[in-house]
């Protein structure tokens, strides 16, 4: 287990996991999936600078990572003030 959270390996296992929730909810709600990708964008992003950054990968990957989960809670939070 301590090689599974020391290496990154359990980052790679989170983000494919939430792949493949995406694919499942587009295949299952269509185009109703759009309600819940806002926020699995968002938790991506974090994930994908998390990997990034414990690989070593140089800052403006990362930080390209952070805009995209920047732009998915952006998403999220306009969608939700919009039905409110």
């Amino acid at each position: 287990m301590h090689e599974l959270f020391s290496s990154g390996q359990v980052i790679d296992l989170a983000i494919a996991v939430m792949a493949l929730e995406v694919v499942v909810l587009w295949l299952w709600l269509g185009r109703r999936a759009v309600l819940p990708l806002s926020t699995l964008l968002a938790g991506l992003g974090l994930l994908l600078a998390w990997r990034l950054a414990h690989a070593g990968a140089p800052w403006p990957f990362v930080a390209c990572a952070l805009m995209l989960a920047g732009a998915g809670h952006g998403w999220d939070v306009w969608r939700q003030w919009r039905t409110r």
